[in-house]
């Protein structure tokens, strides 16, 4: 049986969706075998992120009204070749995989389905990871409530940090006690300049949950993403998000000294 996370935000802009994808490739390649579910209905987005775009007939709502089958409408993601380029994998070799959101709003799946779904897709999957669309509406609600615990995304500002700790309270009162705070679009100058918080631990006080990951502004990985393909090798991005990955599978992992000093 694998083991449901919510990636959420409350506040849109934060990079949410890249984290999912990057979360999905890094455990992934570390030998698991991982279903993304795209949770934002109407403006789905995790197809053309992962590279699953092409040849997309279902989706999640097809599969709760019975128009398909579920692995109809669970497609394969690109995965990097040798040469650069990328590709489908073959069957039978497959890690990464996408539930894509429906097209349209008013085929959003609601809680009480996701609640029967999430845990028969978890029997298949060692990770099922849930990107919350933005906002803390029923779309919100569907993503989590399923869900065995959190990676709450903000950026390191006063307005992304006070939705983070109003995405906290709801997701307790939704009885998810497991959070993670990921700070994303981290630049060490840049928050230095603003001074809107003293250091690292005033974002995290603030947010009121306890940090899972720190991960810098990359725009070499959100370019590689928007065009559908993995990370670019030796993206600083990437690798805070491998280190995410691995935390999130139990084992010990400091943050780099640098982003501390």
């Amino acid at each position: 049986m694998g083991i449901a996370t919510v990636i959420t935000s409350g506040k849109g802009g934060v990079g949410k969706s890249t984290a999912s994808v990057g979360l999905g490739r890094a455990l992934a390649a570390r030998g698991r075998r991982v279903l993304l579910i795209d949770c934002d209905a109407g403006l789905r987005g995790l197809d053309k992120l992962s590279g699953a775009e092409d040849g997309l007939v279902y989706d999640i709502s097809d599969v709760v009204f019975g128009r398909c089958s579920p692995a109809q409408a669970i497609y394969p993601c690109r995965t990097s070749k040798e040469d650069g380029k990328t590709e489908k994998p073959e069957d039978g070799q497959e890690e990464l995989f996408l539930l894509p959101a429906p097209a349209k709003v008013e085929d959003m799946v609601r809680p009480p389905v996701m609640r029967r779904l999430i845990p028969l897709l978890k029997r298949y999957y060692d990770h099922v990871l849930l990107d919350s669309p933005a906002g803390v509406g029923m779309g919100f609600q569907s993503a989590a409530c399923a869900a065995d615990r959190a990676l709450v995304l903000c950026g390191p500002d006063p307005v992304s940090v006070r939705s983070a700790a109003s995405v906290r309270q709801l997701l307790s009162g939704l009885g998810l006690g497991d959070m993670r705070l990921v700070i994303n679009q981290f630049d060490r100058g840049l928050f230095r300049e603003t001074g809107a918080f003293k250091d690292l631990d005033g974002v995290i006080d603030s947010a009121g949950i306890r940090l899972g990951a720190l991960v810098p502004v990359d725009k070499r990985l959100a370019a590689a993403f928007l065009r559908g393909e993995p990370a670019p090798d030796g993206s600083p991005g990437m690798l805070a998000i491998s280190r995410a990955a691995a935390r999130l599978e139990g084992e010990n992992v400091p943050l780099p000294s640098w982003y501390l000093s």
